[in-house]
């Protein structure tokens, strides 16, 4: 529904979100609650931003490009094989 790109780099088992932000999406396209959640470093051809995406409107990025998102070195260490290595200080 939205073109954005994105990397994972949290994820919450279920909704855990403001209920004003989950009003705030059109009822008929609000996902369950019942989900895991995704907090992702996004970004469009317009802007670079923080998403929150359930997981039922992920989609896989097959393209094997990095995301230019300004906050990636702080969170990744570098890019290979179409996937981030997570920074130590940042693993759980």
């Amino acid at each position: 529904m939205l073109d954005f790109r994105g990397v994972i780099f949290d994820i919450d088992p279920v909704f855990a979100n403001s209920q004003e932000w989950y009003d705030a999406i059109p009822e008929d396209l609000r996902p369950r609650k019942d989900q895991p959640f995704y907090h992702l470093l996004a970004e469009n051809a317009e802007a670079s931003y923080i998403a929150y995406v359930s997981q039922q409107n992920l989609l896989a990025d097959d393209s094997d490009e990095p995301v230019e998102h300004p906050a990636i070195s702080g969170l990744f260490t570098g890019f290979s094989d179409g996937r981030y290595e997570l920074r130590r200080e940042h693993r759980h």
